[in-house]
């Protein structure tokens, strides 16, 4: 008996059968936006989409758009039940995207290409399939151009569509919009968790020029004093070991190089080595000497620090007095020119930094610890939900 093949590894209780595989030019209607580019856009306007929002800001669904410009002759408007996808982009990879235009009467920019399909198709299980699907592939071989790459709506219309009966495509097509609710929606409590921290690295550290900062624990008063890194830390420099002692096996030694071995202001395994030359301890804080400089980490490892980082003995309150250094561009005035290059030891000893008693140090330390501790757990549920997604779509579609 001839194996089934187009038929998706999960799928909804109720439903059966091969989905049918189809040329895109059988089920809809394609046209093209018209007339506009980013140099049309006005603070007060019609609502408009332009093909760069599918890069910058790209949405599985578009009811609301933040952009607008002044209506002219001939434009193209949606209908509310349309895909879009841009006509030109940087890679194949890129191009080959699209969003469901849910909301009648927002203008359509030029170089988008626009899909109306037939009653057969569910318009958001469409754009899933040319995101995700095998579609998606088929469209990515298809685009064209080297420094600019262009997809035509030729090239959509000769692409193989598989499909299944509606109601199949619209609980797919739900499922995955209130995946992508549920995501934004984690998104948005991580963007308040980031943005309360800032404002507090602002409030509780004095601001330049000052001496005691505008929020401060009750019971404690005076100004704080300045001193210099080295003078209340132990500061290590790295050094390489030899390339051809670097291996990916997690037996050997955790070597850190710079701040690709730093996620999420902790040091992610990435590269190990047989050789041992400088090192840190599990506590240590982790910092980029070299473009881009100043980004911090704590190690719960030991490890081999490369030239590119140097290994900090210092508290919480040094590790996020070295966050606000670098948000406050406190290294800019190593760099040569524009650009970054490097900061060496005696740039590091004499660092200035704001220091109080030993039990504000602690006070102050803990606070933002638990703060990043739910940033952390807000990423991580972030994390896990794209993965989902993205197990998702490779089992729910064929």
């Amino acid at each position: 008996m001839e194996e089934k093949k187009n038929i998706p590894e999960i799928r909804f209780k109720g439903f059966e059968g091969e989905w049918n595989p189809v040329s895109m030019a059988k089920i809809a209607v394609f046209s093209k936006g018209n007339g506009y580019s980013k140099s049309d856009l006005v603070e007060t306007g019609e609502p408009i989409i332009l093909y760069g929002r599918l890069y910058t800001k790209y949405q599985l669904t578009i009811s609301d758009v933040d952009t607008f410009a002044i209506e002219k002759p001939g434009s193209i408007y949606s209908t509310g039940n349309e895909v879009i996808v841009p006509s030109s982009g940087e890679t194949a990879e890129d191009i080959a995207i699209g969003s469901a235009v849910l909301k009648s009467g927002i203008i359509l920019g030029g170089d988008l290409n626009i899909i109306y399909p037939k009653d057969t198709i569910d318009s958001l299980f469409l754009a899933l399939s040319i995101s995700y699907g095998k579609q998606h592939n088929e469209l990515s071989r298809k685009a064209q151009g080297k420094s600019i790459v262009h997809l035509r709506n030729s090239d959509i219309k000769q692409t193989t569509f598989n499909y299944t009966d509606k109601t199949e495509q619209s609980q797919i097509g739900s499922f995955f919009q209130n995946l992508d609710k549920q995501i934004t929606l984690e998104q948005q409590k991580y963007d308040k968790l980031v943005t309360l921290k800032k404002a507090m690295l602002e409030k509780m550290f004095p601001k330049e020029g000052e001496d005691v900062p505008e929020i401060r624990f009750k019971g404690f008063e005076g100004e704080w004093k300045k001193k210099r890194l080295g003078e209340i830390t132990q500061i290590t420099m790295g050094q390489s070991p030899s390339s051809i002692n670097y291996t990916s096996n997690p037996k050997d030694h955790i070597l850190v190089q710079g701040n690709s071995d730093i996620k999420y202001g902790r040091i992610s395994p990435r590269v190990w080595t047989k050789q041992v030359t400088k090192t840190a301890d599990p506590g240590d804080l982790i910092i980029s000497v070299r473009a881009p400089v100043g980004d911090v980490g704590k190690t719960s490892y030991n490890i081999v620090i490369g030239r590119g980082v140097a290994a900090i003995k210092g508290n919480e309150f040094i590790f996020q007095f070295l966050k606000k250094m670098k948000e406050h561009g406190y290294w800019n005035r190593f760099s040569t020119g524009s650009t970054f290059e490097s900061i060496n030891s005696n740039n590091l000893h004499e660092a200035i930094i704001s220091t109080i008693s030993e039990k504000e140090q602690s006070k102050i330390g803990s606070y933002f610890q638990n703060l990043d501790k739910l940033i952390s757990l807000q990423q991580k549920k972030i994390d896990k939900l794209k993965n989902i997604k993205k197990a998702c779509l490779k089992k729910m579609f064929v």
